[in-house]
């Protein structure tokens, strides 16, 4: 839970970055400073995605291993119900 809790931490950093980045890139007239902030915007939205796919791949994980849970639970007790009977 704490890696999560880190991942979310830090997307909001960079979210309130590229909102910070994006006040400047209103302002910014020059070509070098918009090329600049719109360099430093994509390098965010690249760690942002990663970590959107780290969070992804994480749920997803969980969600197996519970259907999996579930599903082996079920058939572990339909084999017991079906011992009960044939004894």
């Amino acid at each position: 839970m704490t890696n999560r809790k880190d991942m979310m931490i830090w997307m909001k950093d960079l979210i309130d970055h590229m909102a910070h980045c994006h006040d400047q890139l209103q302002w910014a007239s020059e070509g070098p400073t918009q090329a600049f902030l719109a360099d430093s915007l994509l390098g965010d939205l690249t760690q942002c995605q990663r970590i959107c796919e780290q969070l992804r791949q994480a749920q997803g994980g969980r969600e197996q291993a519970r259907h999996f849970s579930s599903s082996h639970s079920a058939s572990a007790q339909a084999a017991f119900r079906d011992a009960m009977v044939l004894a």
